[in-house]
């Protein structure tokens, strides 16, 4: 990766500390989620620990886990993906916690349910029906049947148990994955959500299952406990899927998961640096920051020299676009991805100017936990 002639006071932005409610967070970087399945039977290991600890020490400030489940039968279609419920996956987060903390680091677990992304007949309950706000896949296909209300109370309790589960075993926050055509986000969408009832019909109604599952975390974890939710307009193989089209919509949106209790946004786009609306430069990142207030983390192909996922050209906008954005409090953290697994020690690096030594990401990288 370029260094763009860095300076090294201009680099120094990335590792000031930042403060939400009142957890301060060691330095602007944060660690994005990132499946990675090596925890069998819903258990994280040692080998999780070290993984995790391992980016911590290199000065991430926020480690923000891979998606752990909630405890509800659909939630999830890969056994290896850690639970946040049960005594030996709590007992393994806990040990996760606590080596992070050492290192210096900060760390919220992204709370998933998969909803109709799930696949009919998955393990590690095979026998039961995947859900979703009505029962349509991403695609547009129907499934099932709607879910009930009794069945979404039953959801929003799972992730009001699993925040409580995280601050038990020494979490610093929380995060709720409503994101990337997951289950909160099926409900955002209007593709995957045609309910004519309370939680369906427009935008502001479509995001009464996200509220519902906020105010309910709120009132577990208690006032201060920081509640970050990861939002999205693309979804998984639709990169041109769509919450909002304009600034307006967007601003409706963001009031009511606001007034619900989320502390901070973190904005999933593939590239940080792209416009979002017409007539503006600024990224969904910055409108959020400006439209909400809040703590917003940006996210999407930080560290990267080229993208393979199209084709290996080149990824675009390094360090010195990021850093102006910064600077301009477009954004307040900065989330980083694949660059992390290629190089656990990416932060560390970049702070100290050893762009030459940064080990590039590659696939192979994604298949091991190192």
């Amino acid at each position: 990766m370029s260094n763009e002639n860095l300076q090294p006071q201009s680099l120094e932005a990335l590792f000031e500390p930042y403060t939400v409610q009142q957890l301060t967070i060691p330095t602007r970087i944060a660690m994005s989620p990132m499946a990675r399945a090596f925890s069998p039977s819903g258990v994280p290991g040692e080998d999780v620990a070290a993984y995790y600890s391992r980016r911590a020490v290199n000065e991430v400030g926020l480690i923000l886990t891979e998606g752990v489940v909630i405890d509800h039968p659909a939630a999830t279609s890969e056994p290896r993906l850690p639970n946040i419920y049960g005594e030996a996956a709590l007992n393994g987060w806990s040990r996760v916690v606590s080596q992070v903390h050492k290192a210096g680091g900060v760390i919220f677990p992204q709370l998933v349910h998969m909803g109709m992304i799930r696949p009919m007949g998955s393990q590690p309950y095979p026998e039961v029906k995947s859900v979703g706000p009505s029962g349509i896949d991403l695609e547009g296909n129907p499934v099932s049947e709607p879910m009930t209300e009794q069945e979404i109370a039953e959801v929003i309790q799972a992730f009001a148990d699993a925040a409580v589960n995280a601050q038990r075993v020494g979490f610093d926050g929380i995060e709720l994955h409503g994101a990337h055509g997951f289950l909160i986000d099926q409900f955002f969408w209007e593709k995957t959500n045609r309910r004519t009832d309370r939680y369906g019909g427009n935008l502001l109604q479509r995001t009464r299952f996200a509220v519902e599952v906020v105010q309910a975390v709120r009132a577990a974890v208690g006032p201060d406990y920081p509640i970050s939710m990861r939002l999205s307009q693309w979804k998984m193989g639709d990169y041109a899927a769509r919450l909002v089209d304009t600034p307006e919509q967007l601003e409706q949106f963001l009031k009511v998961l606001v007034e619900a209790g989320v502390d901070i946004f973190h904005i999933s786009t593939r590239r940080f640096w792209d416009p979002e609306f017409e007539g503006s430069e600024l990224s969904l990142a910055g409108w959020v920051k400006k439209l909400s207030g809040k703590t917003t983390i940006t996210v999407g192909s930080v560290g990267m020299d080229s993208d393979e996922a199209e084709g290996g050209e080149p990824a675009g906008q390094g360090l010195a676009e990021l850093l102006k954005r910064l600077g301009n409090q477009e954004f307040d953290l900065i989330a980083v991805g694949r660059a992390l697994l290629g190089d656990p020690a990416w932060a560390k690096k970049v702070r100290e100017n050893r762009f030459d030594e940064i080990q590039p990401f590659t696939p192979e990288a994604a298949a091991v936990l190192f």
